[in-house]
């Protein structure tokens, strides 16, 4: 309804009001329906309409106004600008109001200007209609981000700032997430280089409930790089040369970008000579070259080579390296049979153990060399084909064994260097080179010793005789005992069968015990040889009286007996006793015929004396006889 026709039915209420008094007031009243009310009847000049017009009208009116619904997306247009706020017509009953802060990104905005805007509330708690134009292209930016993450598409961002684990970018002015994973195929430390820069992304993930996306920039190199990859693949053969860039060095080689393809650089194949890490060649980031030694298309990985592009060594070898040549070289490897020496890089010669000393006795090279050390030695074979040399440290002086019989003749008297001992003899150095063994049994003339090392020590000096030269094993035989004359033609005379000497028990078994006796000779006395008087059992350090039972000078042997000491004592005291008793018999019977001989002719009485006499010598005889039997 027309405003004209609102004001005209409120006069035409108000002239009513008199009449309807007066009906009131007469005497009759007649009843008029209200609907039946002329409202063309006014006292002033008032425009009326048809229903026809008035349906017009209101139709006109009603087709100013949009529909309005909370939270949806509408234009509006610029039609107030304050210090503080842009006022918005967006068709509605009333205009809105939106901060200025909300087109902080508009440069120059003015009256007529159309905007998208958000439509929060249609009345707030004042009645006033609520606008939000940053909400409306939040709302625009997530559909956009939708619509992309959809069909993959690829958008353009800037990174606006650094965060937790990563980077916040904004997208069609939306704040999306970029995990630090996934910025670049190469890890990330530094975020802040990134800030302020504007990059391409590909949105890898919406959460609807929350409005949140996450995007990713690693995404796009590597769909560059599988691509790359498919077109190196295609074009790779074994033996083409490559350009590429160290991207990772390790351990075990190096990892080469080849521009979307990583290939293996092993360090075996870096350098033609030894080396313990690949940084001692390569750096990281360098540009080189390199041969492709292999590949395999399924799992797309691709071994290269770096030293392949040189000679190899071998082919390149000096002529100056020949048999018989003295080279340096250094210990890049040590084995339990010998060492290999780098004579130049990629070229190795073995030092076996036996060509480092003109000794004989076993050298552990992991004692005698270090790697790293350099040592000079002379080529002893050759073989360019087999790329193999051998090397010899101790060709280097003259051979000792050569002039061994001058140097040391048999019998000639010398001073050496305990090596080595061993249960059987003891290893005595001479000078470098020459050695020889002293046997267990040549190491003293009067002592049996159970191991070599309860004479002497590995480092002692001793003194030895040579007895024996074996040039063709370059061996001796030495003797220490040598060095003195044997004892043991004097020990017969001075320790005869049945002499007794003083000794001390040093050991004792189950068999018996041994016996230290004077000038430091030992002796052994078996079990039943040590019985003593009182039946009390010998212990080691006890000091007893030994009988020599036996002597055997070609096996330097003595056998001596406690228990015959004793006994033998006991049967020399017997002996005594009856030897005594005897030579009063003699005594009495000497006086017997002393008497006779004096008595001229006997009495009665002197007989009776005399056989009275005569009956005591007789048992005087007969005890005798029994203590002899």
């Amino acid at each position: 309804m027309s405003e004209n026709n609102i004001i005209n039915e409120q006069n035409a209420e108000q002239q009513a009001a008199p009449a309807e008094t007066a009906t009131q007031n007469a005497p009759v009243a007649v009843a008029t329906a209200h609907d039946d009310f002329d409202w063309s009847v006014d006292k002033r000049n008032v425009s009326s309409y048809s229903r026809e017009e008035k349906a017009k009208y209101d139709q006109t009116y009603d087709s100013t106004f949009k529909v309005i619904e909370e939270n949806g997306l509408l234009s509006g247009t610029i039609v107030g600008i304050t210090k503080t706020d842009v006022v918005i017509n967006i068709g509605f009953k009333s205009d809105g109001l939106i901060s200025l802060n909300e087109f902080r990104d508009l440069q120059g905005i003015k009256i007529g200007d159309e905007v998208e805007v958000l439509v929060v509330e249609k009345e707030d708690r004042d009645g006033n209609l609520h606008l939000s134009r940053k909400q409306a292209r939040m709302q625009r930016a997530w559909e956009k981000i939708v619509e992309v993450y959809k069909t993959g598409e690829v958008v353009t961002g800037t990174v606006t700032s650094k965060t937790k684990g990563g980077l916040i970018v904004d997208v069609y002015g939306m704040e999306t997430f970029l995990p630090g994973s996934q910025i670049d195929v190469k890890p990330v430390t530094d975020y802040d280089q990134f800030v302020g820069k504007t990059m391409e992304f590909k949105v890898v993930k919406v959460n609807e409930a929350i409005k949140n996306a996450v995007v990713s920039h690693k995404a796009l190199i590597e769909s560059d790089i599988e691509q790359q990859r498919v077109d190196i693949i295609s074009k790779l053969e074994k033996g083409r040369v490559l350009e590429g860039t160290i991207k990772n060095i390790t351990d075990f080689g190096a990892f080469i970008d080849l521009g979307g393809l990583d290939g293996l650089l092993y360090i075996t194949d870096i350098s033609w000579g030894r080396i313990s890490h690949p940084s001692e060649v390569l750096q990281m980031d360098q540009k080189i070259n390199v041969v492709v030694l292999d590949f395999d298309d399924e799992k797309k990985r691709i071994s290269l080579g770096y030293k392949q592009l040189t000679p190899h060594p071998w082919d390149t070898l000096p002529a100056t390296i020949t048999e018989g040549a003295k080279v340096k070289g250094k210990v890049v490897n040590i084995e339990d049979y010998g060492a290999f020496l780098e004579i130049l890089p990629g070229v190795e010669g073995l030092v076996h153990v036996s060509e480092i000393s003109w000794a004989s006795t076993p050298i552990n090279a992991k004692e005698f060399f270090k790697l790293g050390e350099e040592y000079e030695a002379v080529v002893v074979t050759l073989s360019k084909d087999e790329r193999k040399m051998s090397l010899s440290i101790k060709q280097l002086t003259e051979d000792p064994w050569s002039t061994i019989e001058t140097k040391f003749p048999l019998d000639s008297r010398h001073k050496g260097i305990v090596k080595n001992i061993t249960p059987y003899g003891v290893f005595v150095e001479l000078e470098t080179g020459i050695g020889g063994m002293i046997h267990i049994s040549d190491l003293s003339w009067i002592k049996r010793f159970n191991h070599p090392s309860e004479y002497t020590k590995v480092g002692s000096e001793i003194d030895v005789v040579i007895l024996g030269i074996d040039k063709d094993n370059r061996k001796l035989s030495l003797g220490h005992k040598q060095i003195e004359e044997d004892p043991w033609n004097t020990f017969e005379t001075i320790f005869p069968i049945g002499s007794t000497h003083e000794g001390t028990i040093v050991k004792k078994d189950e068999k018996g015990a041994t016996v230290q006796l004077q000038y430091g000779l030992e002796a052994y006395a078996p079990a039943r040889h040590l019985r003593t008087e009182d039946e009390k059992p010998v212990a080691v350090e006890d000091v007893k009286t030994f009988m020599i039972i036996e002597f055997d000078r070609n096996e330097k042997r003595i056998l001596v007996s406690h228990t015959k000491v004793w006994e033998q004592t006991k049967v020399e005291e017997k002996e005594a006793i009856v030897k005594e008793k005897r030579a009063d018999a003699d005594k009495t019977r000497k006086a017997v015929k002393t008497i006779q001989s004096k008595v001229e002719k006997a009495t009665l009485g002197d007989l009776g004396a005399l056989a009275e006499l005569r009956e005591k010598l007789k048992q005087s005889e007969g005890g005798e006889e029994k203590k002899a039997e």
